[in-house]
C-alpha cells in the first residue's frame, strides 16, 4: 500500500478539522493512506436529440412575438 509522510505544523491544518488543544501551535506528523479506489467515471458523452432528427427551426421562430401572445404569457 502506499502512502505519504510528512512533518509540518499544525497550524497548516486550520480549516481542515479541529485540533485537539494538545496539538495545536506543535510540529505533527500527516500520514495519507488510501481508503478506497474510486474508479474513474467516463466522461458523459455528447448525444444526439433523437426525437427532432431531420427537423430545422424556421427563421419565424427567431420573430419577436406578437402582442397576443406576450400578454397569453403574462409579458
Amino acid at each position: 500500500m502506499e502512502y505519504i509522510s510528512k512533518t509540518i505544523g499544525s497550524s497548516a491544518l486550520d480549516g481542515i478539522f479541529e485540533l485537539p488543544p494538545t496539538l495545536r501551535n506543535k510540529q505533527v506528523q500527516v500520514i495519507v493512506l488510501p481508503v478506497e479506489d474510486t474508479p474513474k467515471q467516463p466522461k458523459p458523452q455528447k448525444r444526439p436529440l433523437g426525437f427532432a432528427k431531420g427537423a430545422e427551426v424556421p427563421d419565424s421562430f427567431f420573430e419577436p412575438l406578437s402582442e397576443e401572445d406576450l400578454q397569453a404569457w403574462g409579458l
